[in-house]
């Protein structure tokens, strides 16, 4: 059963209804779902669908020729295409009066073995299938192939496409729709583990429990997650220790560039290099503290796919008691325990969604433009009157740009209830926010609901929320 992506496939359905000639190009990192996109998307229109591979420029062309053959000439073998120009000449002779969806998936794989292709690609949109009742999908992982070969102002397709879709994870609330019979804080916990990539939650069986699941997944060495991190970065990078001592770092809680060289015993620039490389396949990315976006001093490194997280957290730890066969022990005794704590990331990012979705709608009294986290230090006094200074960071952090207000919010996903001390210390923090915003609301999220203390607090600005709040 294909779930989601509703926009994305009103955007194709748009994209293809227009007459004649077009293309579009669609990009994300693996497993995220564009091959089962636009298999959907394309399921009962006539397509030439080419998935190329890493054979080399001459191979993907013999390839791509057999799929173009079985679908404009099926039957007929004895064909065979020297130049794409042949094979690209043939679909003009014999596309006829219906309409064709031409798919170049993984077209980066092909491309960077064949300099020409997207030049050849631009001359016959241009003017040999400008006539052409032709769609064209171009589809890739490598981000920075996409964006710099295909999309830039560099490319030779630049200008020709009528849209492109930049695929990312689902969101928590799409995430919940493959498991729906479960509880609101199995489906957070479902998100956190999965990450929200699509072939991950594809993997969840919404018959059995997140907990047998998590088990079948991760703490057997048969289970789909169990090798995945190492799979992944073998396909995308060629010195896998050192990024795998990167992704160790960061998902360990070292965000900041010199802290994790110092940490691994490299130079910052090759860590730094490595860094990009992780931001490009979308596994890593660059947050910002949300007031002093300028401000490079204030930039962080953290892991973009949660289940990277959950993988690094606890199962380098458990790979002999996997490899015995008592994984299921081990997720009992030693992860279980601490999941909420795992989550604790996982939901303060599903709280700032939730209300960035709700400051589009104007439910805080102002238009939200931006959300992110906030970070600096902050002087605290001591019952003695001596001040200290401590780190600090706010969970939540809802800019309005155009009405200069901020709404900031706090995150707890516990078995305990948020208490008046929790409060105290947003209401403090907030001071700390830019003076350029107006503070107009204070936000909580509890996963365990709110001491008794709340319910004698009279503050207008104040929005006590729960997990559930979150899934109405």
């Amino acid at each position: 059963m294909f779930i989601g992506r509703e926009k994305e496939l009103e955007s194709l359905k748009d994209f293809y209804d227009k007459a004649g000639i077009g293309m579009t190009v669609i990009y994300g990192r693996r497993r995220i779902g564009k091959s089962t996109l636009i298999a959907e998307f394309v399921k009962d229109k006539r397509t030439i669908f080419y998935t190329a591979t890493k054979v080399g420029k001459n191979r993907n062309l013999e390839l791509f020729s057999k799929q173009v053959l079985d679908v404009l000439m099926p039957g007929i073998e004895d064909i065979s295409f020297n130049t794409t120009e042949a094979v690209f000449d043939f679909i003009d002779k014999n596309i006829g009066e219906d309409k064709l969806v031409l798919v170049i998936d993984e077209l980066p794989y092909w491309a960077e073995k064949d300099e020409a292709l997207l030049s050849v690609l631009q001359k016959y949109i241009d003017t040999i299938w400008n006539d052409k009742n032709l769609k064209v999908i171009l589809c890739g992982s490598a981000l920075s192939f996409m964006e710099n070969k295909v999309l830039s102002e560099k490319s030779p397709l630049f200008g020709r496409r009528d849209s492109q879709i930049k695929l990312e994870a689902f969101n928590y609330m799409d995430a919940a729709k493959f498991v729906p019979g479960y509880t609101n804080e199995d489906k957070a916990i479902c998100y956190g583990i999965t990450g929200g990539v699509a072939k991950y939650l594809s993997m969840i069986d919404p018959r059995k429990s997140i907990d047998e699941n998590i088990i079948r997944l991760f703490f057997r060495t048969d289970g789909y997650l169990y090798d995945e991190t190492r799979n992944l970065l073998t396909q995308e990078f060629a010195d896998i220790s050192l990024v795998n001592n990167i992704v160790e770092q960061i998902a360990s809680g070292e965000n900041v560039l010199n802290t994790i060289a110092t940490k691994i015993g490299e130079k910052e620039q090759t860590v730094l290099y490595s860094l990009d490389k992780l931001i490009n396949v979308g596994l890593v990315e660059k947050k910002k503290c949300i007031t002093e976006e300028q401000n490079r001093k204030k930039t962080q490194y953290v892991l973009k796919d949660y289940m990277f997280k959950f993988w690094y957290e606890f199962i380098p730890k458990a790979t002999s008691i996997i490899e015995v066969g008592q994984g299921e022990v081990y997720y009992k005794k030693v992860v279980k325990p601490v999941i909420h704590s795992f989550m604790g990331a996982v939901f303060e990012e599903m709280c700032r969604y939730y209300t960035l979705m709700k400051g589009i709608a104007g439910e805080y009294g102002c238009f939200v433009t931006s959300i992110g986290t906030w970070w600096g230090v902050e002087n605290i006094a001591d019952k003695n009157g001596q001040v200290r200074t401590q780190s600090t960071d706010i969970d939540v952090v809802a800019l309005s740009e155009i009405d200069k207000m901020a709404v900031i919010g706090e995150c707890k996903f516990k078995n305990e209830k948020i208490d008046k001390g929790i409060y105290d210390s947003l209401i403090r923090r907030g001071r700390l926010i830019s003076a350029k915003y107006k503070l107009i609301k204070y936000l909580f999220f509890s996963l365990s609901g709110y001491t008794d203390w709340f319910e004698t607090l009279v503050d207008k600005d104040v929005i006590l929320l729960t997990l559930d709040s979150l899934y109405d």
